[in-house]
Parts: structure tokens; C-alpha cells; sequence
């Protein structure tokens, strides 16, 4: 017997719609640099993908013993802020195979509110998806924790299995499989190779992978 047709479609943000991980790790490795924490840029991703903030700060002060403080993260904000307004863009195709999705879409990012509304206004996207963005911030628990997924699911009123993730991080593909839903890996961002996505991305087994959201529409026709 076959999968239930998808009812919802929740798009992760940063790397899966807007192109804005490459700029995010450049922003927070410089912002951790002059705080005497020095990342490579592979240890960045590995490390940082996917995941909030709030999680971030956790972990570099658990084991790190660096402090993130409301300075610090209004520092990060206020320069990344900058760099999108500059260079931000949406990943290609993903305007076309929004439209082209034939049941109700939202967003599930790990991201703050306010950054996930800007983001997606800059790239031109955020009408696709008003008013249904939800954010890390509205449950206890990050990704990789389903928390969130499971709390867009139940504000849509769509059964979890009824529901196909689209995401790029590790963190967040392990999020979908946790609430019971599958997901689609998106390794085509500008971050994708030095993140090693494709490779991360298999080993946990998604329902499916696509390079250009090109292919999205198919990929989610093929795992009905």
C-alpha cells in the first residue's frame, strides 16, 4: 500500500528557500573569532547547520565554555541583517516549484521570527508563504528535537504522515523523521558542497534528494 498523498508541504528556511547559509557561517564564525572561538568553515557546518541559536549559544557554553551574550547576538543580527539586505537571493527555481505544489505549503525554520520574515521578503517569497511561518521560537525544543514540525502540522491541521518536510540540514531531516514525517533532502544551496550535504544527507536515509528544486514537484509525485 502506498504512501498518503502529501496535505502539507513544510519548507525549512535558510538553505532551502533563500541561499543565505554561506553568508549566516561567515557572519557567526567572525562574531565566535572575536570571541576567541575559531571555527573552520567545515567545522562551522558541522557543527552550526540547522540549528537555533538559542541551541548554538547552549552548546558553545557547554562545551566550550564560550558565552554568547544579548550583545553578542544583537552584534551577529545587525551584521547579517546587512549582509542579506546586500546580498541575499532566493534558491533558484524555488518561486516556480512553490507554485507548481498542489496542497497547502509553510515554513518550519530554526530560525527567529523577525529573521525568517526578512529573509523571505527580500527574496520575494514571503507572500508565498504569509501567514504560516513558524519558528523555533514557538516550542521548548529545537531541531534536531520534532518539536517543531509537529507544532506546524498541528497549527495547519494536517496529520504528521500526511505531511513531506523539504530540508537541507542534517538536524532538520532527523527533526522530520522524529514527528513521522517524511522528507525530502535539498542539497543544491551554495553551501551544499563544503557542508558535505549529499553525503550527511544519505546516510540518514531521506524519503528522497534533489539537487534543483527543479525536480522538486516529481520528487514529491514520486513518493506518494
Amino acid at each position: 500500500m502506498g504512501q498518503p498523498e502529501p496535505r502539507l508541504v513544510i519548507f525549512d528556511c535558510d538553505g532551502v528557500l533563500v541561499d543565505s547559509e554561506p553568508i549566516s557561517l561567515s557572519v557567526m564564525r567572525e562574531v565566535l573569532a572575536e570571541q576567541g572561538c575559531h571555527l573552520t568553515e567545515a567545522q562551522g557546518y558541522e557543527q552550526l547547520l540547522g540549528r537555533s541559536i538559542t541551541t548554538i549559544a547552549r552548546t558553545l557554553q557547554d562545551e566550550q565554555d564560550i558565552t554568547l551574550n544579548d550583545a553578542h547576538l544583537e552584534e551577529m543580527r545587525k551584521r547579517l541583517y546587512a549582509r542579506f539586505r546586500a546580498e541575499l537571493s532566493p534558491i533558484e527555481h524555488v518561486a516556480g516549484a512553490i507554485d507548481a505544489i498542489d496542497c497547502p505549503v509553510c515554513v518550519a525554520s530554526s530560525s527567529q521570527p523577525d529573521r525568517i520574515r526578512t529573509s523571505l521578503q527580500i527574496t520575494g517569497l514571503y507572500q508565498k508563504f504569509s501567514p504560516n511561518i513558524f519558528s523555533s521560537s514557538m516550542v521548548s525544543r529545537g531541531k534536531p528535537a520534532p518539536d517543531l514540525f509537529l507544532y506546524a502540522a498541528e497549527e495547519m491541521g494536517v496529520d504528521p504522515k500526511d505531511c513531506v518536510v523539504i530540508e537541507d540540514s542534517p538536524a532538520g531531516i532527523k527533526a522530520a523523521q522524529s514527528a513521522g514525517m517524511r522528507v525530502i533532502a535539498f542539497v543544491g544551496g551554495g553551501h551544499a558542497a563544503p557542508a558535505r550535504l549529499r553525503e550527511q544527507a544519505e546516510v540518514l536515509v531521506p524519503n528522497g534528494v534533489v539537487e534543483t528544486m527543479s525536480d522538486l514537484v516529481a520528487t514529491l509525485n514520486s513518493i506518494r
